[in-house]
């Protein structure tokens, strides 16, 4: 994989706000983004996370992103160009992955982005390609055992994400504490300046097995997050092409082995159910959905 070099300094500097830096990301430059420009330019620029353990985080010794979402991005890029190495990355958060869409910084993301009404009006996005749920990550032998437990406690999420949207609605006495990255959240639980975080269960379980002794994960899956790629309004061959490449990769088996890979096990019934999902029959089970 060809990284660029300002790639790689998004990724070191997200690396280090994991550890209580703060830094601007940078990005290239705007650039057409459609499924013919695409393959003229023989690249695609894919948004990533950097703080989602299991889907997307930094390898320190490589200063390379690595995780579910990443290699489907090496996946996706094998069916559309070629090559699996034919793809550019771009560290992105919640809060910035959808202006990098729309101003063409960058092709698409695959950023544990639920799929919503709201974010339809704004940005196209691909087929669900992962189901996941939120849920709430607390200190062992934490009182607080589900949402309903959370008046008058503090619980941290990410400014800009569906988790933070939905707890302030179900739970409406708690104090909803906000940070750019989810270490940042994790920091605050283990000092004890917040109680809990919340958002969805695949990144919490990323938190948890690296300190099970001392982290749980509590409340069940008690709302429907579609995961889908985000990608410009009206960008119809690009949307296609992910589409058609993604149920490639979930026939030939390749997205078991990499659900095996980072996720460590068989995919889940709840998964294969939504997998393949239009984005508006997606966006309308979120919104019509009770939590749990």
């Amino acid at each position: 994989m060809t990284l660029r070099r300002r790639a790689i300094l998004a990724a070191a500097l997200c690396a280090l706000a994991a550890f209580g830096f703060s830094a601007t990301l940078p990005v290239h430059a705007a650039d057409d983004t459609t499924l013919e420009a695409i393959k003229k330019r023989g690249i695609l620029h894919v948004g990533v996370r950097a703080d989602a353990p299991g889907f997307g985080t930094i390898d320190l010794a490589t200063n390379q992103p690595v995780g579910f979402e990443v290699d489907l991005a090496h996946a996706i890029a094998k069916r559309i160009l070629g090559s699996p190495d034919k793809v550019e990355f771009t560290i992105v958060k919640s809060d910035n992955r959808i202006p990098l869409v729309q101003n063409g910084s960058i092709d698409f993301f695959l950023a544990t982005a639920t799929i919503t009404p709201t974010r339809m009006k704004t940005i196209g996005f691909s087929n669900v390609y992962y189901r996941a749920g939120q849920s709430l990550l607390v200190k062992s032998g934490s009182p607080i055992h589900s949402y309903h437990d959370l008046d008058g406690k503090s619980v941290c999420t990410v400014q800009g994400s569906t988790p933070e949207q939905t707890i302030r609605r179900i739970a409406p006495k708690a104090t909803v504490v906000t940070f750019e990255t989810y270490p940042e959240c994790l920091t605050g639980l283990r000092g004890g300046r917040v109680d809990a975080v919340t958002t969805d269960n695949t990144i919490l379980q990323g938190y948890e097995a690296q300190d099970p002794a001392n982290l749980a994960i509590v409340g069940g899956l008690f709302t429907f997050e579609p995961y889908g790629a985000g990608i410009k309004l009206g960008n119809t061959s690009l949307q296609q092409a992910i589409d058609a490449a993604l149920d490639d990769i979930k026939k030939s088996g390749e997205y078991a082995k990499l659900h095996q890979k980072w996720l460590h096990g068989i995919v889940p019934p709840s998964v294969n159910a939504a997998f393949g999902m239009s984005p508006e029959a997606a966006a309308a089970k979120w919104q019509d959905q009770k939590p749990g």
